[in-house]
């Protein structure tokens, strides 16, 4: 899914990743996302459809694969989804703490704070979770 994106982004030539910076350190990876849920429960690949179906007219915004993890990014990286053992990791970052008994914790990452949900199936994904992550965007593209 290529969107349009900034102009000030810097694209690896290796992975196609979207950076903030030019020749940003990372790890290049030519995982497909779907590898990503190999040995996952369903519910997983559900729950993460339906984030990329809520997500897919926020502009920009664009989705790749990582090493462990599927990276949203705008300006810069906005979301990283983690598929973990039996639950989706969703880390978003925002400038300031956000309060949310969705939140599993916050964790100061560099000027922003990064807040961690935890969701393990397509139902987890409502509408305070996609209003918490829209917060995560809207300060990416700021």
């Amino acid at each position: 899914m290529i969107q349009k994106v900034p102009i000030t982004m810097w694209r690896c030539n290796q992975c196609q990743r979207l950076f903030k910076t030019k020749n940003q350190s990372h790890s290049c990876t030519d995982i497909d996302m779907g590898e990503l849920f190999l040995g996952k429960p369903d519910d997983l690949v559900l729950a993460f459809d339906k984030i990329l179906q809520e997500v897919a007219g926020w502009e920009p915004n664009e989705v790749a694969t990582a090493k462990h993890s599927i990276v949203f990014t705008s300006k810069k990286a906005w979301l990283i989804v983690k598929p973990m053992k039996s639950v989706l990791n969703l880390k978003f970052y925002y400038g300031d703490t956000l309060h949310s008994e969705r939140i599993k914790n916050v964790v100061l990452h560099g000027k922003k704070m990064a807040h961690n949900i935890r969701v393990k199936n397509e139902y987890d994904i409502d509408e305070e979770i996609m209003q918490l992550l829209k917060k995560g965007f809207q300060f990416s593209i700021q």
